[in-house]
């Protein structure tokens, strides 16, 4: 059986295990019935996700052009403490910018390698951990807008990594810690307009199980532009990876825009 179409990150259903689906415009695959079959993945050209043209993808799907004037990856994305909507204050489009930063976010802290802290809006949860590969993760603080949440991430990024180490996620080095008392030795680094939402917030921490038949004891990550075609067999998925037999592993949210053929 084949499927063509362009990639995006695969949709997530939280369950035990999590269950994956890669949605195209006329089918969808669902991964966890796939595992221990051979996949074969073909490159088959490029389409931005935002004009839609045969474009070579700059970074999260998205052409250069569109990359550099799109609300969707303004720069406050990546950096949350840069919001500026709640002074009425545009960046590249203010309704946007509005509709997005001024909902109420998380400031969390998963275990996905080590303990990161990060960011996430409300209706993300869990949508964001899964995506990160997280074991575990547990919120700090629920906050009314990205802005709060970004002056508090910054204000804990003394004390623990914003980044996943990938590999280690993959290979399942989880670092062993208590989440919860983590959480509370957090409250006197919180910026003063923040402590208010701490004992707001449910403290409550999130154990997340992927489906994987095993996991290696290394990994290679499969590039795309360098291998057009690849073929193994699928023991895992986890984060935004699907994890093959011979250590192989393929991050969907890397080629987003991508469109492939995928066969089964």
């Amino acid at each position: 059986m084949q499927y063509q179409g362009v990639l995006n990150k695969m949709q997530t259903e939280f369950g035990n295990p999590i269950q994956y689906y890669l949605a195209f415009k006329n089918s969808f695959i669902h991964f966890n019935q796939l595992l221990n079959k051979e996949i074969q993945i073909q490159f088959d050209g490029y389409e931005c996700l935002h004009c839609g043209k045969a474009k070579k993808i700059f970074r999260q799907g998205f052409c250069f052009d569109c990359f550099n004037s799109s609300a969707e990856v303004g720069d406050w994305i990546m950096r949350p403490e840069l919001s500026k909507a709640h002074l009425g204050i545009e960046d590249r489009n203010l309704v946007y910018e509005q509709k997005v930063q001024l909902q109420p976010h998380i400031v969390y802290l998963a275990v996905a390698s080590d303990v990161k802290v990060g960011v996430t809006r409300k209706t993300q949860v869990p949508t964001r951990w899964i995506d990160q590969g997280a074991s575990y993760a547990v919120p700090i603080v629920e906050v009314p807008n990205r802005y709060l949440a970004g002056i508090t991430e910054v204000h804990l990024k003394g004390l623990f990594t914003d980044k996943t180490n990938w590999r280690k996620m993959l290979t399942n080095e989880i670092m062993a810690v208590d989440l919860f008392d983590l959480v509370l030795k957090t409250q006197d680094k919180l910026p003063t307009e923040v402590i208010p939402y701490f004992e707001q917030t449910n403290h409550e921490v999130l154990h997340l199980e992927y489906p994987v038949e095993y996991f290696p004891a290394k990994v290679n990550s499969l590039n795309l532009d360098k291998s057009p075609f690849y073929s193994g067999k699928l023991i895992g998925i986890k984060g935004q990876y699907l994890i093959f037999d011979d250590n192989t592993v393929f991050n969907i949210r890397t080629y987003e825009g991508y469109k492939v053929k995928i066969s089964i």
